[in-house]
């Protein structure tokens, strides 16, 4: 019986065996199909991707299409000196009588200073490309016209073409962007109106940390001729660190110290060196007021042959900014150094070359600004005589279209 019971269990064990390793055949081949049907999903898919991928590549005019700003500037000006005394000032040791250029609130009464049209695009994955055009009442001028990269590893990006150099903290601001609308004197001095501002190639890396620090490097032409100007090659090269640093969630810092190095062209080719250091800081009040302090300071040794001039000034301006509609402002503007031939004004008083400017502005929309400001200017030299001059100006500025944010 014992015998018997022991067989039957056995067979009936090889029974469920059986079945068991059938079902697993079943099973098996079943998650073989399964498997070749998710491979031929993921070829097809493949097969699409591609495709569509081709057909992007090829040029598609609605989706390359630039974004477009045009931005307006004007001016009402009073002034207690004739325009065409003005228009003949001296700077002493930067500006000889007759030679400063007056692009913006040139006149008395009524000044159209510019309209500027601003164009972007991405180009493809691995460019952008900018262009600014500047029109004057009686001038065309390209402004910027430049290529910048999308992709490059470890930080780095190169841009290259006729750009605005990134020294200090000032010069890469169109004159819509300042806090006041006349150029700080340092950088009238040194650069003139452009600013720094050639053709060029630009590289900056950005250091992947949490406080932002970059470097930057630029060659241009050099072909601004208050501090520059030889240009038989191109002369001129810029380097620059800056850095930034949230002190709390309120107060941040923005610092940097710049180095630029070219020739002129005063008898003959000489070198002509020039530092600068910037500092930023805002303290932010609410979700729109804050209060920001900018000041920079600029040296410029200029060998002439015949002598090295030495010479260097700083502007430094305090903005309260009420709300998204109002702010106001108070700017300093000081030459600290004038060591150069200054035998032209004997006997005019050079010394304590000073500016000093205030501003209250009215932002109906984020676009558009109205400003009033006064200034008292004790730079001057007109008909040979030291000269005070006090400038009353109402200015407008208006921005239609796609137009990015600037910097604070």
């Amino acid at each position: 019986m014992k015998k018997s019971i022991i067989f039957s269990t056995m067979v009936i064990s090889s029974l469920f065996a059986d079945t068991s390793i059938s079902q697993m055949k079943k099973e098996l081949e079943l998650q073989k199909a399964n498997m070749q049907m998710l491979e031929q999903k993921i070829e097809n898919l493949s097969k699409n991707q591609n495709s569509s991928v081709n057909k992007s590549a090829s040029f598609s005019q609605k989706s390359y299409l630039p974004d477009i700003a045009l931005i307006l500037n004007m001016s009402a000006v009073h002034r207690d000196v004739k325009n065409s005394d003005f228009e003949n000032f001296a700077l002493p040791g930067f500006i000889d009588a007759g030679e400063a250029e007056l692009p913006f609130n040139k006149d008395r009464g009524f000044n159209f200073n510019y309209a500027e049209v601003a164009m972007s695009s991405t180009v493809d994955p691995y460019f952008d490309a900018f262009a600014i055009f500047h029109l004057h009442p009686d001038e065309f001028e390209i402004e910027e016209a430049f290529i910048r990269t999308r992709a490059l590893p470890n930080g780095f990006r190169l841009k290259a073409g006729k750009f605005r150099s990134a020294f200090g903290r000032l010069n890469e601001k169109h004159q819509h962007s300042w806090h006041f609308d006349s150029q700080a004197i340092i950088y009238k001095a040194l650069f003139g109106p452009d600013m720094i501002s050639d053709p060029g190639v630009q590289l900056q890396w950005v250091a992947p940390t949490d406080t932002y620090f970059m470097l930057g490097a630029e060659a241009f032409q050099g072909s601004n001729d208050r501090s520059f100007g030889d240009t038989q090659n191109n002369n001129l090269y810029v380097t620059y660190a800056k850095t930034s640093i949230d002190l709390s969630d309120e107060l941040s810092m923005l610092t940097g110290v710049s180095y630029a190095q070219g020739k002129n062209n005063v008898n003959g080719s000489n070198p002509t060196k020039i530092y600068g250091f910037d500092l930023t800081a805002r303290y932010q009040l609410g979700s729109y007021s804050a209060i920001t302090w900018q000041s920079e300071y600029l040296k410029r040794d200029k060998d002439i042959k015949t002598r090295v001039d030495k010479q260097a000034g700083l502007y430094s301006e305090l903005i309260y900014q009420y709300n998204n509609n109002y702010s106001m402002g108070l700017r300093y503007d000081a030459i600290t150094k004038n060591e150069t031939d200054l035998s032209t004004y004997a006997g005019i008083d050079t010394s304590g070359l000073k500016r000093y400017t205030a501003m209250v502005e009215y932002h109906p929309f984020p676009m558009s600004r109205i400003r009033l400001s006064y200034m008292h200017d004790k730079t001057k030299i007109i008909n040979n005589q030291r000269k005070d001059i006090n400038k009353v100006m109402l200015s407008i500025n208006i921005a239609a279209g796609a137009h990015g944010a600037h910097n604070y």
